[in-house]
């Protein structure tokens, strides 16, 4: 029996990112094989990419135009732009200028220590302003392959009430799938997606026996930390 809900990853690049090579048609075909129905194109500081993946998209796999934002104190996610949103300006503006044209906000590998992030380009104070005014927060990034920051995310985001969400931040074909979001709602439109934020979410992460061994630890946190939704390490949808 086909599950009938959104299979969601809120963080995806294509080439039009300086650091992925692959195409938004392959990246685009890769999300429909895998089984998933909801794909956020995130390329660095352009959105690009993610009208060209929507422009090729099959039935049943929407894509979300998003872009991933460095901002002056760490980067950023937003989705259901209209427009790229300028790098270089703070958090605090970032999130206005993502606000004004309808978008939502999240808060990508918040703990990372080797790439962009709010707790380390902006500090504790930043992220502890900013957390509570976004609409999601990574608690799983399956590129975050050291430490512990996946359950420290996991951590804020039940300290501040948003919601979790796991997510692939796919560079290649390959890692499209890796890991996902199931929700309840459509996730269709900026409210849809709210909602079906709001009322809970199960997390899907790791398809292979690798991934399995690192998720295990951090699913557990999850679950403690968050109270509600589930956490599922397994295949693709």
């Amino acid at each position: 029996m086909i599950d009938p809900r959104p299979f969601l990853d809120l963080h995806c690049h294509t080439s039009a990112s300086f650091d992925s090579l692959a195409s938004p048609a392959s990246v685009v075909a890769a999300a429909a094989r895998r089984g998933l129905t909801h794909l956020a194109i995130t390329d660095h500081d352009r959105i690009d990419g993610a009208l060209a993946a929507r422009a090729v998209a099959p039935d049943g796999l929407t894509i979300l135009v998003g872009e991933e934002i460095r901002t002056r104190d760490g980067d950023l996610i937003a989705v259901f732009l209209t427009e790229a949103v300028p790098p270089g300006m703070s958090a605090v503006d970032t999130i206005a200028a993502v606000r004004r044209q309808g978008g939502l906000v999240g808060i990508p590998h918040p703990f990372d220590r080797f790439r962009g992030s709010l707790a380390k380009d902006g500090g504790p104070r930043a992220i502890e302003a900013l957390a509570g005014t976004v609409d999601w927060i990574e608690t799983w990034n399956a590129r975050l392959m050291f430490g512990d920051g996946n359950a420290r995310a996991a951590d804020l985001a039940a300290a501040v009430g948003v919601a979790g969400v796991a997510v692939s931040d796919a560079h290649t074909t390959t890692e499209v799938g890796v890991a996902y979001t199931v929700l309840a709602g459509s996730p269709n439109s900026p409210d849809g997606l709210r909602e079906a934020l709001a009322a809970g979410v199960e997390l899907v992460m790791g398809r292979a026996s690798a991934y399995v061994r690192l998720v295990t630890p951090v699913a557990k946190a999850v679950n403690r930390a968050r109270g509600r939704g589930r956490v599922r390490v397994g295949p693709r949808p």
